[in-house]
């Protein structure tokens, strides 16, 4: 894969802050012209750098007010327990992230509810009802400090 050059960085840093930007509005902006600004674009998305356009919604705005991070432990790490476990919480909306870790935990999810009694509802109705999980720690956001899905370029 070519290495991305100023004009390229300066392309995915303007759409990761908004990707409603015109093809115009973005040429303008990087100091192109439309044709090549948007063949820039149309390469970086094939490349696979860009890999979709999206909106953000406000946690808060639909209700999820809890947002809680789950330390994992499996009773076995073979390969086939790896696999039926991200096969299983990847069907989940309420998961947003999902690692596979080192260290003391196999896996850190983290998961948004509305409140308590709705996170409850998802820890024994799913969660515990998976097979192989040896345990299963959760650590409650208080609040949240920074959030962004804009990577560094």
């Amino acid at each position: 894969m070519p290495e991305l050059d100023a004009i390229d960085r300066k392309i995915l840093a303007l759409l990761q802050t908004d990707s409603r930007l015109t093809m115009q509005e973005l040429a303008d902006k990087v100091g192109l012209s439309v044709s090549p600004c948007h063949r820039r674009v149309k390469l970086l998305e094939e490349r696979g750098v860009i890999t979709r356009y999206i909106a953000t919604v406000d946690q808060k705005a639909l209700g999820l007010h809890v947002s809680v991070f789950i330390s994992i432990k499996l009773a076995r790490q073979k390969e086939e327990d790896l696999n039926r476990f991200a096969r299983a919480i990847s069907k989940w909306d309420e998961v947003l992230e999902c690692y596979l870790m080192t260290g003391n935990r196999d896996y850190l999810l983290r998961v948004v509810a509305a409140d308590l009694s709705s996170y409850e509802a998802f820890l024994k109705n799913k969660l515990t009802r998976l097979d192989g999980i040896a345990s299963i720690e959760s650590s409650f956001a208080l609040s949240q400090v920074k959030y962004s899905i804009a990577l560094p370029v």
